[in-house]
């Protein structure tokens, strides 16, 4: 008589662990069909939500911290130059130095989440932005160390912590979510960027408010002691908010299971793999099966005639050999390229709202209090009127409307949309400038913002999906570095003046449309994945075989693959 199955144990509310209902089955391929297919099928419920949540927080702080310095920068210059103004190349290091620090954590984390597992790094992303977070509220200058120097440090810093949740919550929210709403699952997490960059105004305004007292009516460049002890507080206030929300979501993080995909295919583990899948809905942290069911059921699959399919080992040669083929290395190009040409324009524009209203006139005004005030409010009414709503457009949509249209028709209507301020730019009004600059935001994120993050995530195979995702949004963050160093300082080419402080502004965005243009036919290089498991994309992209896959199917799959080279969108 087989010995009963046990109950695992450990977990928390959100990432939850299933009874190893599985254990019985000797073979492996079956057992990890119905395992995968109890996350797959699993009905959209508060489980789901909460994932959403807990990943999402990451989201929030990234952007927090990414677009806070868009509002703190102006706050450095009144407290630690005379004349009330950063220097352009101290505000363009202190921003890029974060993208930076991205690409690190984006390149490393993401390959580590292949090579040691998700559940063994999810958390650490975490922790490094809150050392980094608190670390920049302690920042002050010195006669032995240059304030910008230490701040680019902690930035850079920060930046790897950011980096590394790009990959962690895009894969690990794939691998757990139900296929039906994977994509609005995915979109969810990343829409709470927008809500970060909401928070970010928000906390600028509240605490503006806060020292009205010490800021009202000094002028611009006349901060006294009392005004610049104030604004100094408040930077360092609306940057160390920015840890408060990694902190709550640390505990979920650091105690998830490891998700059944990696057991599977990666650990090549199928017992473990089955525990694993049940991880999700039972509140444990991870698959602790039975050992002594374990050692019988292992007995007899060894002692079963039929093999378990295997993946091929990660390795770097299979890396390279895998992307080498033309068939699959187009569909890493496809979103590593859409993720740098859309970042060239997103980050471009979105670390340089303050320029944008000041440009339409909307912040430039004559005392502290007002300019920062205004500064804040514009930044909050650009977020409202136009991410929040492309984030949340997508969410609903993704799933039905599917990953590439959404992103064609960002690109296209991006492309029209930077056509037309960069050749009419001095003929259009402030309001009109503005209204185009709303729409641009809208669908940056109801468009390639959005799916240029969930994509990646869902059409790799699991021994590489983390790592290829890493590649793509590290592609991003170069492109946004691009923006900063290169073509953001062409807006100031001229002559400069109070009236007019960006003569080159309307160039810039005919570049940023050149750019859009050009993300069109990246997107054509990326397959659709809307109400397709994972191992359905697997199967049809990288030919990886299934008992269960007819013999015609196989046949006409592999036909559709062998489109000449020169037939890209195939």
């Amino acid at each position: 008589m087989a010995a009963p199955v046990q109950k695992t144990s450990g977990g928390n509310a959100v990432f939850h662990n299933y009874h190893n209902q599985f254990a019985h089955v000797t073979d492996a391929n079956e057992r990890r069909r119905l395992a995968l297919a109890e996350v797959d099928k699993a009905p959209f419920g508060w489980h789901h939500v909460r994932v959403i949540v807990v990943a999402g927080t990451g989201f929030f702080t990234d952007a927090y911290d990414i677009f806070a310095i868009n509002l703190v920068t102006g706050m450095l210059g009144l407290v630690y130059w005379d004349n009330g103004h950063i220097p352009e190349k101290s505000d363009t290091a202190i921003k890029v130095s974060t993208s930076a620090g991205t690409v690190v954590g984006q390149l490393g984390f993401g390959w580590l989440a292949d090579a040691v597992g998700r559940k063994k790094i999810y958390g650490l992303e975490l922790m490094v932005i809150i050392v980094a977070t608190l670390a920049q509220c302690l920042t002050a200058h010195s006669y032995a160390m240059n304030f910008v120097g230490i701040m680019i440090f902690w930035r850079v810093i920060m930046g790897i912590g950011i980096g590394g949740d790009y990959p962690l919550s895009s894969v690990i929210t794939s691998e757990f979510s139900t296929t039906k709403w994977r994509g609005a699952m995915m979109g969810a997490v990343f829409a709470m960027q927008g809500m970060g960059q909401f928070a970010a105004a928000l906390v600028a305004l509240i605490v503006t408010a806060a020292f009205k007292s010490q800021t009202e009516g000094v002028p611009n460049d006349a901060c006294g002691t009392a005004c610049r002890t104030a604004v100094d507080r408040m930077w360092r206030i609306i940057i160390g908010f920015g840890a408060i929300p990694a902190a709550v979501a640390l505990y979920y993080r650091l105690t998830i299971p490891e998700t059944p995909r990696y057991t599977f295919d990666v650990e090549q583990d199928a017992i473990k793999g089955a525990a694993d899948a049940t991880a999700f809905t039972e509140g444990e942290a991870g698959g602790d099966p039975d050992e002594i069911q374990r050692i019988r059921t292992m007995a007899a699959i060894e002692a079963s005639e039929k093999e378990p399919e295997q993946t091929p080992k990660a390795s770097w040669a299979d890396f390279f050999n895998h992307y080498g083929q033309w068939r699959y290395g187009k569909i890493l190009l496809g979103t590593a390229g859409s993720w740098f040409l859309l970042d060239v324009a997103f980050y471009g524009l979105g670390l340089n709202n303050s320029v944008i209203l000041n440009a339409i006139g909307y912040s430039a005004k004559d005392t502290v209090y007002e300019t920062l005030f205004n500064n804040a409010t514009g930044n909050l009414i650009l977020t409202c009127a136009g991410a929040i709503p492309g984030y949340w457009t997508t969410v609903f949509t993704v799933d039905t409307v599917g990953r590439k249209p959404i992103q064609l028709m960002g690109f296209i209507i991006l492309t029209m949309l930077f056509c037309v301020i960069g050749f009419d730019f001095h003929n259009l009004s402030e309001g009109g400038l503005l209204a185009l600059y709303v729409l641009c935001q809208f669908f940056f994120n109801f468009g390639p913002n959005a799916t240029t993050f969930i994509v990646p995530g869902e059409i790799f195979p699991t021994r590489y999906r983390s790592t290829s995702h890493g590649i793509s949004a590290a592609s991003g963050k170069i492109g946004a570095i691009i923006a900063q160093v290169l073509i953001g300082p062409l807006r100031v080419r001229g002559n400069p003046t109070p009236e007019n402080p960006s003569p080159w502004l309307n160039h810039v965005m005919q570049i940023f449309a050149l750019f859009m243009f050009l993300g069109i036919f990246t997107t054509l290089l990326i397959p659709e994945s809307k109400r397709k498991t994972l191992e359905q994309l697997c199967l049809e992209l990288y030919d990886e075989g299934s008992e269960f896959e007819k013999p015609e199917e196989r046949e006409a799959r592999l036909n559709a693959t062998k489109a000449p080279w020169w037939k890209f969108w195939a």
